[in-house]
């Protein structure tokens, strides 16, 4: 499939020569060299004013298990949180949700949602949540059940659902429909507002060297699943996907790719028809980030009421320094502004961005800052379409990491993530009010194409 540059004006061209770099010691060298957590206010000329919120009680759950992947939240207009999460205690995994008795939080009772028979992947991620009125959404990747010692990292892609509020969970559904014992994982979910239920994942079905991405829907709520569509090959094959859908109906979807010489970049496509056909990729930031194996870190996607598209992503770029950057487009996906860097530390290496962005245009970042003996949280938000954010501000009180964000249209964020705290693990909970503005109008911001 060709590939869009992003550019406005500009025609697709091929990457420059590649220069082979190490990833791993390099991230040590940052480590070495710094050594130390310093403050996050570092100037910047892309600072903005910086609006007062309001930070809510922390809702911290604490697990005495083995281990705990996620969360992944949501928060409907209501101010309702719920939030799904993986446990593994004696080598037994299961997926849980949860949702407040009130707005706001704190959760109420966890509820089981895969069958125990059904034994989640070992290296399952966070599960992908959505909601849509009573209807709450799951996919989740499943240890293959013909899974061979030749074959370790075989899974399934399910999605389970639930029709009364996540009181109780029906039998999960097969999305892949290849029958082959390969790995369908790093997969994202959205329900459109139709109610449509959109999936992406990674798959190797055609037994090339590198997988591809492939979407489905399910249209009566999670109970059938339509025939799979590749998008896109070369896909990197643990940056997990990314899903979005806008007022309008547009679908977005945000991977990965491999490009001629180990290029790896973000790149995004569009469904402006419910789903039955996406547009070739266009690349996001030009990266031009050389990297000899997967990065194991996704995208992160939000679209606001005036159709504008914001990507939130980690790269390592041309000049092999780790940053988090977010460009947008306002021509649905065709062109994107220039990138713009979120984090100011300049003592710790940035991790895993996560984005929401609701429909006035205010958008919220959560990211890990991590040094050589801490792993923090941070936030940092935009009040006018992305063309200012905040300083970022620490979240966590012990060692943090994997945070995810949500955000609903009265402007209600919600914020989570895990600390390790021995002998037990800490899923903690936050919730962040924007005050009442009026945002900025189409057209805002500061970086056009």
């Amino acid at each position: 499939m060709p590939i869009n540059d992003g550019r406005k004006g500009d025609p697709p061209e091929r990457m420059g020569k590649p220069v082979m770099i190490a990833g791993p010691s390099r991230r040590a060298g940052w480590f070495a060299v710094y050594g130390v957590w310093l403050a996050l206010s570092a100037t910047s000329a892309w600072s903005g004013s910086q609006l007062p919120v309001e930070f809510g009680q922390k809702d911290v759950h604490t697990h005495h298990v083995k281990s705990v992947v996620g969360p992944s939240v949501h928060i409907d207009e209501k101010g309702f949180i719920a939030a799904a999460w993986v446990e593994e205690d004696k080598d037994v995994r299961t997926i849980f949700f949860a949702k407040s008795d009130t707005p706001g939080g704190p959760l109420g009772q966890p509820v089981r949602v895969n069958d125990p028979s059904e034994s989640p992947y070992y290296r399952q991620e966070s599960p992908a949540l959505s909601l849509h009125g009573n209807d709450v959404f799951l996919t989740w990747s499943k240890t293959h059940p013909n899974m061979t010692p030749d074959k370790p990292f075989s899974s399934e892609l399910r999605l389970s659902r639930s029709h009364d509020g996540g009181r109780t969970f029906a039998p999960s559904t097969l999305v892949n429909d290849d029958g082959q014992v390969i790995n369908h994982t790093f997969d994202a979910m959205q329900v459109a507002p139709d109610g449509a239920v959109h999936m992406a994942w990674i798959d190797g079905r055609e037994g090339k060297k590198e997988p591809g991405t492939f979407v489905a829907r399910s249209a009566d709520g999670g109970r059938t699943v339509t025939k799979n569509m590749k998008v896109d090959e070369n896909t990197c094959v643990c940056c997990r996907t990314a899903l979005a859908a806008s007022s309008d109906g547009t679908i977005y979807l945000a991977w990965r790719k491999i490009l001629d010489g180990n290029v790896r970049e973000i790149v995004v496509s569009r469904s402006i028809d419910g789903g039955e056909n996406f547009s070739r990729p266009t690349i996001v930031g030009n990266d031009r980030w050389v990297y000899p194996a997967c990065p194991h870190r996704p995208a992160s996607l939000g679209v606001d009421r005036q159709g504008r598209l914001y990507v939130a992503w980690y790269t390592e770029g041309a000049d092999e320094t780790p940053a988090i950057y977010l460009a947008y487009s306002d021509d649905k996906g065709s062109t994107f502004s220039e990138k713009h860097q979120l984090n100011r530390s300049k003592g710790t290496f940035p991790d895993h961005p996560q984005m929401a962005v609701d429909q006035e245009g205010r958008v919220v970042v959560v990211w890990e800052e991590q040094s050589p003996v801490r792993r923090e949280v941070v936030v940092s938000y935009s009040v006018d379409r992305g063309g200012s954010f905040s300083i970022p501000m620490k979240l966590n009180e012990k060692n943090g990491q994997t945070p995810t964000v949500a955000v609903n249209q009265q402007g209600t964020v919600v914020m989570g993530w895990k600390e390790h705290a021995m002998p037990a693990h800490r899923m903690v909970l936050q919730t962040m009010s924007f005050p009442s503005v009026q945002v900025a109008g189409e057209g805002s911001g500061r970086h056009g194409h």
